[in-house]
């Protein structure tokens, strides 16, 4: 089992769903970087369900830092935080331990670890897991910030209602980045929420599009080939399970333009060299060229839903129906923003440490990016 990403600042995930707590592990941070504990705790209450558009399953997720963190400062040791599980209700989960659910891991999970796995709430694969991912990804964005590099993710769709797209990316993303419900457009974002509060009350659930910018990225950071910076983004993307697809810049939309309609020419603005238009999503040749990096993510409606469903018997082998119960979201949607901006935060620490080495991100060394 595979539970760790990076290559020179690496983070590592444990724990279950319904276990005793969630373990998430950065390594690889130079010392001198500030922790600010109560950005972790605001960071996590972005995550936590809120309102009838979410799950009942509300967690304080009253963390605590064990280790390489000292005064308020890292110390260059692996930083190690353990969120605690407190409100969990198992026993909803025991008419379901044979059957399948659809479109969740709980038929490969059976396979691969031959009935072994822990199936309460999904386990390790459950969603909770990345609660670790925002809190670790918390001192991420921090660090990523002392250097002037800022993102922010939002709900471009859901329900059949759009957000707008981003357009002017400094102030949108300080908004955003304060908003409880992360959209560009707070009247769309309304709309979303009567959408969701009544897929819900049909028993059902919505998916929908997501979008993130990163803006403070000089140019030349990633790599061609295989650790290209879409490359890097897109497994770390993939890893979370309600993530389907990822486009950067007009993504599919390339295929109905032309070259001359579609490429960015190059200008200069204030002496900087950059683009008159971004419909690459500011990567080129597998790296940052400067401009806004902007993607895109397809999430997929909760799986997890009241209506009856076909599934299949794992013990039997036989097919049979299920009504899935217990407190489950009838929309990721929200929740999974944090987690996308959380994770894409981590992958750019390790790009800029493997370009620039560990000590960019450090608050005690001063450099400009050059050296």
């Amino acid at each position: 089992m595979s539970n760790s990403i990076g290559k020179s600042i690496t983070l590592t995930l444990s724990g279950e769903s319904h276990g005793e707590m969630i373990c998430a592990v950065l390594d690889g941070l130079a010392a001198g970087i500030p922790v600010d504990e109560a950005f972790v705790a605001a960071q996590l209450s972005k995550r936590r369900p809120s309102g009838i558009t979410e799950t009942a399953r509300v967690e304080p997720d009253d963390f605590r830092i064990v280790s390489g963190v000292f005064n308020g400062m890292t110390t260059g040791a692996p930083v190690t935080i353990l969120i605690p599980n407190v409100n969990v209700k198992s026993a909803d989960y025991d008419e379901l331990r044979f059957l399948a659910r659809p479109s969740h891991a709980d038929f490969v999970a059976h396979v691969r670890y031959a009935g072994f796995e822990d199936y309460r709430g999904g386990g390790h694969f459950s969603g909770r897991i990345t609660a670790g991912i925002v809190a670790a990804g918390a001192l991420a964005i921090k660090a990523l910030e002392s250097r002037g590099i800022r993102l922010a993710t939002h709900i471009l769709r859901c329900g059949g209602v759009d957000d707008s797209a981003f357009a002017d990316f400094p102030a949108e993303i300080e908004s955003l980045n304060a908003k409880a419900f992360p959209v560009i457009d707070d009247a769309a974002g309304k709309k979303m929420i009567e959408k969701i509060e009544a897929a819900g009350r049909n028993g059902d659930s919505l998916g929908g599009k997501i979008q993130t910018a990163i803006i403070g990225l000089d140019a030349g950071v990633g790599e061609p080939w295989f650790d290209s910076l879409e490359g890097c983004i897109s497994n770390a993307m993939f890893s979370i399970g309600g993530i389907k697809g990822v486009e950067f810049g007009l993504g599919f939309g390339f295929a109905e333009g032309t070259g001359s309609e579609l490429n960015d020419p190059w200008t200069v603005d204030g002496g900087k060299i950059v683009t008159s238009s971004n419909n690459n999503g500011g990567i080129n040749g597998g790296m940052s060229n400067g401009m806004p990096v902007v993607f895109n993510c397809a999430v997929k409606p909760t799986p997890s839903i009241s209506k009856e469903q076909d599934t299949v018997d794992l013990l039997s082998g036989q097919p049979a129906k299920l009504c899935v119960k217990g407190r489950h979201d009838p929309a990721i949607i929200r929740r999974i923003c944090i987690v996308v901006s959380s994770l894409t935060a981590i992958v750019l620490c390790d790009m800029l440490a493997l370009r620039y080495g560990r000590d960019f991100l450090s608050a005690t060394r001063q450099c400009d990016g050059n050296d």
